[in-house]
């Protein structure tokens, strides 16, 4: 679904119109879905969290102000639903990856000059979401901290701006383009070995 009919969609939905929450669940189950099971790491936690995110999408509707927002505006609930479900079981790592330790370094077995890193935001989406390397992937993006965890998917895999992104983590711009450099850096060294 494009981006008008999201906002028509979620216009409908402030609206009250009939059928709408039903649509509403059909476009963002999937996504919320996908988002949380990769930010919890387990597919039963995942499915409560998002079963909890659009419950509370239900129950809270009257808070979404603008319906241009209003992918922001569930990816927020989502990640705050995850956080609230990792709090209560499994205390997450809190390490911060430095640039230095990711940066491959050129294979002579030295400690010598640091290997430039391509730039990913040419690959195609397609070469990269086919079979092992997807799996590959997911797993790579499991085992992140939060912290990237969760710029990467908001980023990368639901494609919101970095605006968006901040807005929902709730952090400025700056900090939210740091941690995707970081988590692509760690995605790729993880990749690479």
């Amino acid at each position: 679904m494009d981006l008008n009919a999201e906002i028509q969609l979620a216009g409908d939905l402030l609206a009250g119109q009939p059928g709408a929450f039903e649509r509403f669940i059909e476009v963002y189950q999937a996504k919320v879905f996908h988002y949380t099971w990769m930010m919890c790491g387990d597919r039963e936690d995942a499915a409560d969290v998002a079963q909890d995110t659009l419950l509370s999408v239900f129950q809270h509707v009257d808070q979404l102000r603008e319906p241009e927002h209003a992918r922001a505006w569930v990816f927020r609930i989502a990640r705050n639903a995850c956080y609230m479900k990792r709090r209560k079981s499994v205390f997450a790592p809190s390490r911060e990856y430095s640039l230095e330790e990711l940066m491959p370094r050129v294979d002579n077995g030295e400690s010598g000059p640091k290997m430039e890193i391509a730039d990913w935001s040419q690959v195609p989406v397609d070469q990269v979401l086919r079979g092992e390397l997807r799996q590959q992937l997911d797993e790579a993006i499991r085992s992140l901290p939060d912290i990237y965890r969760s710029v990467v998917l908001l980023r990368d895999v639901e494609e919101l701006s970095t605006g968006e992104a901040a807005e929902i983590l709730e952090v400025s711009e700056d900090v939210v383009k740091t941690r995707l450099h970081r988590a692509r850096m760690a995605l790729r060294k993880m990749l690479d070995e």
